[in-house]
């Protein structure tokens, strides 16, 4: 397993973040269970997860991911050799206190976050998206003072556009708060937006970089193609709808080639082109099985030339 720093911080994380949106979705306690073992005995040590997940599942309310995550750290042992990422933000319930990134909604998520997770910290807190109706200074007084509680180590941020990112970063650097680390955008070969103005300003600020969608959904995986059946998943009207088109399907057919080159599958192409990406710290990726895992991990092992990135990247322009 390769590691890297996390931004400016003195943490080291695997090359490749497990997304834990499966657990307790599309996966049961046993099967994300043995993923998990999978990515450990690999030396994974990063896992994004949020307390949202999978509340859009029926039957579910939320925090399924995490109380599994939880369960798995109690019963494994290992909380002390994992990176946990969560999140905090998204509704929580119809009542109008449960989202957000209001003082007390951030204080309420991070207990229940820790109750689920079975543990007293968690290493990477993330505002999951932008609250234009709080006011900077409440949220990030609220996140430095879990920092200071040490119920957090450091904290980031998933899916701001860039003046925003760089108004919280201005706020805490302007009232001595502690300032996200990192961010969490969507990127993938498809789906490119994050180039235009948080690429270059993630390099400038020195923050860590973890994409989500890191696969498209599964699309750059290539089990969408024309000439297939469509697969039975919750995610599959998603993917025909975002990526099964003439620019998706030409990035696709780019990926198929790289990947022919270097004898590996789609998806490791694909991970490996964000892997090179400059800012990119580690994408994440999910797997519903530890086979699947195991060829996402083989990702940190393919090393893309200048043609490869080339190709690639003329074909998503």
């Amino acid at each position: 397993m390769r590691y890297r720093q996390l931004g400016k911080t003195g943490l080291q994380v695997a090359a490749l973040c497990l997304g834990g949106n499966v657990f307790g979705w599309t996966i049961d306690e046993a099967a994300s269970f043995a993923v998990l073992d999978a990515y450990a005995e690999a030396g994974g040590n990063f896992i994004d997860t949020a307390d949202v997940y999978a509340r859009w599942a029926p039957g579910n309310s939320g925090g399924e991911s995490e109380h599994v995550l939880g369960n798995w750290m109690q019963m494994r042992g290992n909380r002390e050799q994992m990176i946990i990422a969560t999140k905090v933000g998204f509704p929580m319930g119809d009542r109008p206190n449960e989202k957000g990134l209001s003082r007390q909604h951030i204080m309420q998520g991070v207990e229940a976050s820790l109750r689920r997770l079975r543990t007293d910290y968690l290493d990477l807190y993330q505002a999951h998206g932008d609250d234009p109706n709080t006011p900077l200074e409440e949220t990030m007084r609220a996140f430095d003072d879990l920092v200071r509680q040490g119920k957090v180590r450091y904290i980031g941020a998933s899916n701001f556009a860039a003046w925003r990112l760089m108004q919280a970063l201005w706020t805490s650097d302007r009232y001595n708060l502690a300032g996200y680390v990192s961010l969490q955008p969507r990127y993938n070969l498809i789906d490119r937006d994050f180039e235009r103005e948080l690429q270059p300003m993630c390099r400038e600020m020195g923050l860590g970089v973890i994409p989500y969608s890191s696969l498209a959904s599964g699309f750059l995986t290539g089990k969408y193609r024309p000439h297939l059946d469509m697969p039975i998943s919750a995610r599959a009207s998603g993917v025909q709808n975002r990526y099964m088109n003439e620019r998706g399907y030409r990035v696709l057919s780019a990926v198929d080639g790289v990947a022919a080159k270097h004898d590996v599958s789609p998806a490791q192409i694909a991970l490996a082109w964000l892997m090179a990406q400059p800012a990119v710290t580690a994408p994440i990726a999910s797997a519903t099985t530890p086979d699947q895992l195991r060829d996402l991990l083989h990702a940190t092992e393919v090393t893309l030339d200048d043609d490869d990135l080339n190709a690639l990247n003329n074909a998503g322009a």
